[in-house]
């Protein structure tokens, strides 16, 4: 999940949240349950959620194990702890205020309020 997360970053999770697209999620990895993965959600499918990792050239994930079962997603992300916080799970009146025009033109604004902003 590098540059959102690292590994060693500790994170508060909000089990059972509803989940979005964009948002980062915590689930049981589809092939070996013991293991723990955060990844972001990117659409709902028909098997499940697709996650991808924001690291691009990384594929363990979707793109290896198909959509993740919704009895397998565990919760959202809404802050990384340490070692730096960072807000992570902004709500939806905040989102889309952080994307206006306006807004958007400050640079890093949206990121620091963890709104996932598509490079070009």
């Amino acid at each position: 999940m590098v540059p959102t997360l690292r590994e060693g970053d500790r994170l508060l999770v909000r089990y059972g949240a509803p989940i979005r697209p964009g948002a980062v999620v915590l689930f049981r990895h589809p092939f070996q349950q013991d293991l723990l993965v955060v990844k972001r959600a990117v659409e709902r499918r028909a098997g499940g959620w697709w996650l991808l990792s924001d690291n691009r050239p990384v594929d363990s994930d979707s793109r290896s194990y198909g959509a993740v079962p919704d009895e397998l997603v565990l919760g959202r992300v809404l802050l990384r702890l340490g070692p730096g916080p960072a807000w992570l799970a902004p709500g939806r009146r905040l989102e889309r205020l952080l994307l206006t025009p306006r807004l958007a033109r400050v640079p890093g604004l949206a990121r620091r309020f963890g709104v996932r902003v598509e490079e070009l």
